[in-house]
């Protein structure tokens, strides 16, 4: 078993509902180990849309790093995602984070996300349950990243809780 880490996204929908169905469809692929509240979060990229409700999860699981992929793919499909345009609004919105400390770079596969250490709407729920995990590229912590990140980016505000593992 090895831990993966990974962040949701909605903002299409009911988009608590959307994260909840996103929690359980993961325990497909694993326990599900730990869950992050909810946050209400402003769009990065793409800025007029729907704002974001993000979360993040921690399951133990026995699939490899590509196996694991295709079923957070599965889940997303399963949930109604469309990837119509990049950044674009979502039912959901699943990527794998972390994969037990695994630094990979294959086509259709990065880890750790390479955009994780910019984004503060999966920082600070990553923060709330896995603080002291180290970036294994960068060197530093979850909660290094988000100290650093702070002072200038988007809004991202603590609404709810998902369901416990």
């Amino acid at each position: 078993m090895v831990e993966a880490v990974i962040a949701l996204g909605s903002n299409v929908g009911d988009r608590q509902a959307n994260l909840n169905k996103a929690v359980r469809l993961l325990g497909t692929a694993g326990n599900v180990t730990a869950v992050s509240s909810t946050y209400e979060t402003e769009p990065m990229y793409l800025e007029d849309q729907p704002w974001f409700l993000n979360a993040v999860v921690a399951i133990d699981t026995r699939l490899a790093p590509r196996d694991l992929l295709r079923a957070v793919q599965s889940a997303e499909a399963m949930l109604g995602r469309k990837r119509n345009v990049r950044y674009g609004p979502r039912t959901i919105d699943l990527d794998i984070l972390f994969y037990d400390g695994l630094v990979l770079s294959e086509p259709g596969l990065e880890l750790p996300h390479p955009k994780l250490a910019e984004r503060l709407f999966v920082l600070v729920p990553l923060a709330e349950i896995r603080p002291g995990l180290a970036h294994p590229v960068l060197g530093v912590t979850i909660s290094e990243l988000v100290t650093a990140l702070k002072a200038n980016e988007k809004t991202v505000r603590k609404v709810g809780v998902l369901g416990a593992p």
